[in-house]
């Protein structure tokens, strides 16, 4: 009686220790699970757009110069304005011609001044002494070069006079429709030194060509008011873009 009373308490002793043993193991293992979960990585918060959402405004893609984000950069040689509009980029312009120290021009071409687009009158002047002014006169509608100096021939001359090259222009002097250029014209020597003097009421006025290497065009024959005496220092100027340059000779 008193080993089976043994057996029942020792029996009981087992089961409660047992019992013990799986409480505090349980115990145990919650524990370890909630440190693992205060220790894991919080959730990522989800993207605030997704992907495939429609794009912002026009306004709002613009960056703090004003342009497109996503335009990229513009190619080729035409550039896209603020507005959208496409610009061409401009033609190159041809410098404006003028030819230095020569007299004759190396710009576009341009009609020369003759007989057929001008008037062409004379005048004596008081001073320099013995000498003549010559006017042209552009009465064309386009603009006409007069190239170098006027071939001149008073009465039955058959040789040109020469030429003051020190009256030489830097460049050719072009006439607008209506503007005027002119020359100087020693018609005789001061002192009375020239040779073969003759007085003559007729004279012809020949232009040059762009070349300078004879005339072009039509001639003037220009009317003298009284008949003019010249001789063998007879000269003429480049045509100047003014009378005082040309009375200078």
């Amino acid at each position: 009686m008193r080993n089976r009373h043994f057996r029942r308490t020792a029996r009981t002793s087992v089961l409660g220790t047992a019992a013990l043993l799986a409480a505090l193991t349980l115990t145990a293992c919650q524990g370890d699970d909630q440190a693992a979960a205060d220790s894991a990585p919080a959730p990522s918060a989800p993207s605030e757009q997704p992907s495939d959402s429609p794009k912002a405004p026009a306004d709002q893609q613009k960056d703090s110069t004003g342009s497109d984000a996503d335009s990229g950069s513009a190619s080729g040689s035409d550039s896209v304005s603020s507005s959208g509009s496409t610009h061409a980029e401009p033609a190159a312009q041809k410098p404006k011609g003028t030819a230095k120290d020569t007299g004759a021009d190396s710009g576009p071409v341009t009609r020369a001044c003759d007989g057929g687009n001008t008037k062409v009158t004379i005048t004596a002047v008081t001073r320099p002494i013995n000498h003549m002014l010559l006017t042209v006169t552009n009465t064309g509608s386009k603009a006409c070069n007069a190239y170098y100096h006027p071939f001149l021939a008073f009465g039955e001359a058959q040789a040109v006079p020469p030429v003051y090259e020190e009256s030489k222009p830097q460049a050719v002097v072009t006439l607008s429709p209506g503007q005027s250029a002119y020359a100087g014209v020693m018609t005789s020597s001061a002192d009375g030194s020239g040779e073969g003097g003759y007085s003559t009421k007729d004279l012809t006025v020949s232009f040059q060509n762009r070349q300078g290497s004879g005339s072009t065009g039509p001639s003037s024959n220009v009317p003298l008011a009284k008949p003019v005496y010249v001789d063998s220092t007879l000269k003429v100027t480049y045509w100047q873009a003014t009378m005082t340059e040309a009375l200078t000779y």
